[in-house]
């Protein structure tokens, strides 16, 4: 699997991408500027690396997601159960949990996951 690990600034840049795609590359040199103090060659630099990654795509000046939000951080959650928890999801929903008590709609909910995907 690889490894989508994002520094803080990536992820806020990231989610100014998320919130606003398909965004022309000038506007979110506009928009990167004014939210985080970013200089133009700073966005295109962490834009590029973002692509890299294969995150995301600039094509044509318009920059657009490969990957969602929900993708992005479902492999980035998936690669924590595998590296933490040896891929264990039963190991991981017990340190998840902590020893709480879940919900009867948790419950629920649980019990329409694992139907759904067993």
């Amino acid at each position: 699997m690889k490894d989508y690990k994002l520094a803080e600034a990536e992820e806020k840049f990231a989610d100014i991408i998320w919130a606003n795609e398909p965004i022309s590359s000038p506007e979110l040199v506009k928009i990167c500027e004014k939210e985080m103090n970013w200089k133009k060659s700073t966005t295109y630099t962490v834009l590029k690396k973002l692509c890299q990654k294969g995150i995301f795509q600039n094509e044509n000046a318009l920059v657009s997601a490969k990957l969602s939000k929900e993708e992005f951080y479902g492999m980035q959650s998936r690669k924590y159960v595998e590296d933490v928890f040896a891929g264990s999801l039963p190991k991981f929903l017990t340190a998840f949990c902590g020893g709480r008590k879940l919900s009867p709609k948790e419950i629920e909910e649980m019990k329409k996951f694992i139907e759904e995907n067993a």
